[in-house]
């Protein structure tokens, strides 16, 4: 599977299981197994370089398994092909966002005008809840 131009998955780093699906099928659900679940050796993968990896794991989120795989379940059709089709093209959206380096933020200060205005709308919401109160019994 072809990633970007530095990055090709090797056949053997998936794999595919084929279960009953959940979704739609009518008389067909409980016979044929046309849900899919892909699982990528993401951790043992020699092809992947280490930040890639730790990015893949923060993206995958649950979808990342102890043993470091990632595990992917589609049934969004009723045709095992094309629910294939559709798993491999979400893993390599996946892994392609975790190719993409974060921009580093640039830590910046606030303006001094945007100081006052901070504290001058302040001072008016404190002027607002001061005319509510009760006013002093003489």
């Amino acid at each position: 599977m072809q990633i970007n131009a530095e990055i090709t998955l090797q056949d053997w780093e998936f794999t595919e299981s084929f279960t009953r699906s959940q979704g739609p099928g009518g008389q067909n659900v409980n016979k044929v197994s046309s849900a899919v679940e892909l699982r990528f050796e993401a951790a043992r993968s020699p092809n992947l370089p280490e930040p890639v990896k730790n990015r893949l794991r923060r993206l995958a989120g649950r979808r990342w398994t102890q043993d470091g795989a990632v595990v992917l379940r589609v049934e969004d059709t009723r045709s095992q092909a094309r629910n294939r089709e559709i798993a491999r093209t979400r893993m390599a959206e996946l892994i392609r966002q975790a190719t993409q380096r974060p921009k580093p933020r640039i830590a910046t200060r606030p303006t001094l005008a945007s100081k006052r205005r901070r504290l001058e709308a302040k001072a008016h919401r404190a002027n607002i809840k001061a005319g509510r109160a009760t006013p002093p019994t003489d």
